[in-house]
C-alpha cells in the first residue's frame, strides 16, 4: 500500500528540518599529567620544552616540564613578596611578569636562573613574543605592546568584540600574527587580531573543566609546526593537547 503523497512530503520535510550535531569547537588528542599544585599563569612550548609560570605569594614559580609527561625537570621559586604570573621565551631568555609587584624577571632558558629585573607601571597578567615586539594583558580591554629587550611600552590597543570592549584577558600566546588570549574567570579563549583589537574567534573550552570545585582554565601553548596547542587551569589534573575547530575562519 502506498503512503498518501502528504505523508511523503511531511517525513521529508521532518528530516531536512533536523538539526545536525553541532561539532565541538575543542577537539582532545592527548592529555597529560599536571602538577595539581602549580598554579599556572603562563605556559609556552620551545624546542621541547614546556615552560610553565605559576602564581601566589610564597608559592609563585618558574618551570620546565616534559611535555610528554608533565614531569617537572627543573624549578626555581620567586621571591616569596612576588605573585607570578605571564611568561614568554624570547631567543635564549624567558621574560616573567608579575602581577601587582610592577617587576619583570628575565631569566636564562636553559637554567631559569634570573638575569635582571625591570620595572613597568600597572598590573601583569599575560605576555606573549609575536617575533618583533612583546605583548601584554594587565587584566583590562588593553594590550600593552612592549620592547623585548628593554621592555619599555611601545604602544597599546582596545580589544573589543562586537564592537563592546573585552576586559579580563589574562594568559597569552601569540601565533601566526594573531594573540590568543584566556578570559579570566570564564571557559573560553579568544584569538584576537592585534593590529585592530578585534576578537576574530571565541571558543568555549568547558568540556574541558575537571569536576568539582577547581580554579579557571589558564594556560595556552601552541605546539610549533602544527595547528595544535597544549592548554589546562590553574590546579588542574591535567594539560589537554587540542585542536581548535575553524580556527583558521575570521
Amino acid at each position: 500500500m502506498r503512503s498518501p503523497i502528504w505523508l511523503v512530503l511531511v517525513a521529508v520535510l521532518a528530516a531536512c528540518s533536523t538539526p545536525q550535531e553541532a561539532k565541538p569547537q575543542v577537539e582532545v588528542l592527548q592529555k597529560i599529567p599536571h602538577d595539581t599544585s602549580a598554579f599556572t599563569q603562563g605556559l609556552e612550548l620551545v624546542d621541547g620544552v614546556l615552560y610553565e609560570g605559576t602564581g601566589l605569594e610564597g608559592k609563585s614559580t618558574m618551570r620546565a616540564l616534559d611535555p610528554s609527561t608533565g614531569n617537572v625537570q627543573k624549578k626555581v621559586d620567586l621571591p616569596p613578596e612576588y605573585f607570578g604570573e605571564g611568561i614568554t621565551v624570547v631567543g635564549d631568555t624567558i621574560w616573567q611578569i608579575t602581577w601587582q609587584n610592577g617587576i619583570a624577571i628575565e631569566r636564562d632558558r636553559k637554567t631559569l636562573n634570573e638575569l635582571r629585573r625591570v620595572s613597568y607601571e600597572g598590573e601583569g597578567w599575560g605576555i606573549c613574543d609575536d617575533g618583533k615586539q612583546l605583548i601584554m594583558s594587565d587584566g583590562t580591554a588593553k594590550l600593552t605592546f612592549r620592547d623585548p629587550k628593554t621592555f619599555k611600552e611601545t604602544g597599546s590597543v582596545q580589544v573589543t568584540r562586537s564592537g563592546q570592549p573585552l576586559a579580563q584577558l589574562n594568559e597569552l600566546e601569540c601565533v601566526g600574527g594573531k594573540v590568543w588570549s584566556n578570559v579570566w574567570k570564564t571557559d573560553e579563549i579568544v584569538r584576537i587580531d592585534p593590529a585592530n583589537g578585534q576578537v576574530t574567534s571565541t571558543y568555549d573550552l568547558s568540556s574541558l573543566k575537571p569536576q568539582g570545585d577547581v580554579d579557571v582554565l589558564n594556560g595556552i601553548a601552541h605546539v610549533p609546526g602544527t595547528d595544535e596547542f597544549l592548554v589546562t587551569g590553574k590546579n588542574w589534573p591535567t594539560i589537554f593537547r587540542v585542536r581548535f575547530n575553524g580556527m583558521g575562519q575570521d
